[in-house]
C-alpha cells in the first residue's frame, strides 16, 4: 500500500509518531470563532484592511494597464481581478469612493499615533488622493460629483453616478479632520464645502442606489445625506452651514418616512427595481452609515423580515448554511436582498444570491447600536411594529431593559463569530456560500473588514475616540 491510498491520518512509520511531512493529511488551521476575542481580532482586521489602502511607499500596479501605479491616499475595494480570482469575472482594483470612505472613517477611529508635527499620513494622503477624484470629476464633461469609481491614479472611470458618495466623504473628513496636518485641513475643507453645495443642488433628484442596480429614490443615500447635513450643521472646523441645510434635513427626514409601505422600509422608491428587492440589508445599512436611529420601531419590522427570510427554515429565501451554523450556536448570516443573484460572476447568476460578510456585521452592529441606545433610555422601544422583532429574541413587554441589552449583544456576537468561523484563516472575501459557507466572489473586500471593525466599536459602546487628536497646524509635508 502506497501513502497515496490512505484516507485516514496516520502515524510516520519511521517515527511512529504523529503523522508528519509526507504521512500527513492536508489540515488547515480553522479560525477559534469561540475564543477568539473579537477586539483583539479586530486589530488584526485593521491591519487586513490596510492592505488595499497605498501610501507613496506601499504601491500597487493596475493590472488593467500595466506600468501604472498607484497614487497614494487610493482605497481599492479588493485585490480582485478576473486573471487572478478563478470564477469571479470582476475587476475590483479601482477606488469606490463609498468604500474608500469607510475605510477612513476605520481609520481614523483606530487611534494610529500622530507623525511629529502633526497628523496621521494615511489620511492626509486619503484627502488628498479624495480631493484629486473630485477635481478630475469636477472637470469632466461627462460625470458629476456623485461620480462613483476611480482608477488607482485618481481618474474617472465610467461609471454610475451616486449621491451617497459625496456624504458620507463629508462624513468621513469631518470625523478625520483634527488627525491632518495643517495644509491638507485647508484641502479638506475645500473638499467639504465643494460637496456640500453639490449636495444641497440634488439631494432631492433620484441617484443611483447603493448596490449599483437602479436608479430611483434610495433610502440608503437619503439617510446617508440626512446625517451629513446634520453633522455639518453643528461643524466646528470653520465650514459655513448654508440655510438651505436645515431645509434639507426636514425635507430628508418627511421623505424618509414615505418608503414605509405598511410592512417595511423600502429600499428604492420610483424605479423599476426587480421582485424581491425587499427587505433589503441596505435598510439597517442606514442604521450604520446614514442618520436612522436603531429605535425606529418601523426599522425593527423591516428588520425581523430580514432575519426571518434568511434564517427561517420554512422561508423560501431561507440560506442552508444558517440551519448548521444554529447547530454551532452561529450566526445567522445575512444577503443584500432576497432576489438577489450576484455572487462575483455575473456571467452565471446565483438566483437567491448568497450571505455576505458586510451585511452580517452591519446588521450586527444595528443591533449592538440598538442596545446601547436601550441601555442609555432605559426602555424598550417595543409597539405593534417592533413586537416581532423583540420576539425573535425572547422579548417582550415584562423584558426589562437589561434583558433587551444582553439579548441583542449575544445575538450579534453570534453574527461575528459566524463571519470569523467561514473566514479564510480570518481573511474576509465579498461573500459566503449559502450552502456551504465557504468563501466566494471577490477576496479580501476593503468594506468587509471595515464593517466588522464598525461593528465592534459599537459593541463597546460607540464611537473610540483616537489615542491623540489635537487641532494641530503642521505645514505642508516636503
Amino acid at each position: 500500500m502506497t501513502v497515496a491510498l490512505w484516507s485516514q491520518p496516520v502515524a510516520d512509520p519511521a517515527s511512529r509518531g504523529p503523522a508528519i511531512g509526507a504521512y500527513a493529511p492536508a489540515v488547515t488551521p480553522a479560525p477559534a470563532f469561540a475564543q477568539t476575542d473579537l477586539v483583539a481580532l479586530s486589530r488584526y482586521f485593521s491591519l487586513l484592511m490596510m492592505r488595499n489602502v497605498t501610501s507613496d511607499g506601499y504601491v500597487i500596479e493596475d493590472p488593467a494597464s500595466p506600468g501604472v501605479f498607484s497614487v497614494p491616499g487610493c482605497v481599492i475595494a479588493a485585490p480582485s481581478y478576473p486573471a487572478n480570482t478563478p470564477g469571479v469575472d470582476q475587476d475590483y482594483v479601482f477606488n469606490w469612493v463609498r468604500d474608500g470612505a469607510i475605510t477612513a472613517i476605520e481609520i481614523a477611529l483606530a487611534g494610529l499615533p500622530l507623525v511629529p508635527g502633526g497628523g496621521v499620513p494615511s489620511l492626509i494622503d486619503y484627502v488628498n488622493f479624495a480631493a484629486l477624484c473630485q477635481a478630475n470629476a469636477k472637470n469632466s464633461a461627462t460625470v458629476t460629483l456623485g461620480h462613483a469609481c476611480f482608477t488607482i491614479t485618481g481618474e474617472v472611470r465610467p461609471w454610475s453616478e451616486q449621491n451617497d458618495g459625496p456624504a458620507i466623504q463629508s462624513i468621513a473628513i469631518l470625523t478625520l479632520f483634527d488627525q491632518l496636518d495643517g495644509a491638507t485641513q485647508t484641502i479638506a475643507k475645500q473638499l467639504v464645502e465643494t460637496n456640500l453645495a453639490y449636495l444641497l443642488e440634488v439631494y432631492q433628484n433620484k441617484t443611483t442606489n447603493l448596490w449599483e442596480e437602479y436608479e430611483g429614490y434610495s433610502f440608503f443615500a437619503r439617510a446617508v445625506q440626512l446625517r451629513f447635513f446634520r453633522e455639518i450643521s453643528r461643524n466646528t472646523i470653520g465650514i459655513a452651514v448654508p440655510a438651505g441645510a436645515a431645509d434639507a434635513i426636514s425635507w430628508l427626514e418627511s421623505q424618509l418616512a414615505t418608503h414605509w409601505n405598511g410592512q417595511l422600509y423600502v429600499s428604492v422608491l420610483d424605479a423599476a427595481a426587480q421582485a424581491g428587492y425587499d427587505a433589503n440589508i441596505d435598510i439597517v445599512s442606514s442604521v450604520c452609515y446614514g442618520g436612522i436611529e436603531p429605535t425606529d420601531t418601523k426599522l425593527l419590522a423591516t428588520a425581523a423580515i430580514l432575519r426571518r427570510q434568511w434564517a427561517d427554515p420554512s422561508s423560501s429565501n431561507y440560506y442552508p448554511i444558517n440551519g448548521a451554523d444554529a447547530a454551532k450556536g452561529l450566526g445567522p448570516l445575512f444577503g443584500r436582498y432576497p432576489g438577489d443573484h450576484y455572487d462575483g460572476d455575473v456571467a452565471a447568476p446565483v438566483v437567491g444570491g448568497h450571505p455576505w460578510a458586510l451585511c452580517t456585521a452591519n446588521f450586527a452592529e444595528f443591533q449592538y447600536r440598538l442596545a446601547n441606545a436601550i441601555e442609555a433610555s432605559g426602555a424598550i422601544p417595543l409597539d405593534q411594529f417592533s413586537g416581532p422583532f423583540f420576539a425573535e429574541l425572547g422579548l417582550g413587554a415584562s423584558s426589562s431593559a437589561a434583558d433587551a441589552s444582553v439579548a441583542l449583544r449575544a445575538s450579534s456576537d453570534v453574527m461575528l463569530r459566524a463571519i470569523v468561523y467561514h473566514s479564510d484563516h480570518y481573511e474576509l472575501s465579498e461573500q459566503f456560500d449559502g450552502t456551504t459557507g465557504y468563501e466566494k466572489s471577490v477576496r479580501n473586500l476593503t468594506w468587509s473588514y471595515a464593517s466588522f471593525l464598525s461593528a465592534v466599536r459599537a459593541r463597546s459602546g460607540g464611537a473610540l475616540p483616537a489615542k491623540a487628536k489635537p487641532r494641530n497646524s503642521r505645514s505642508p509635508r516636503s
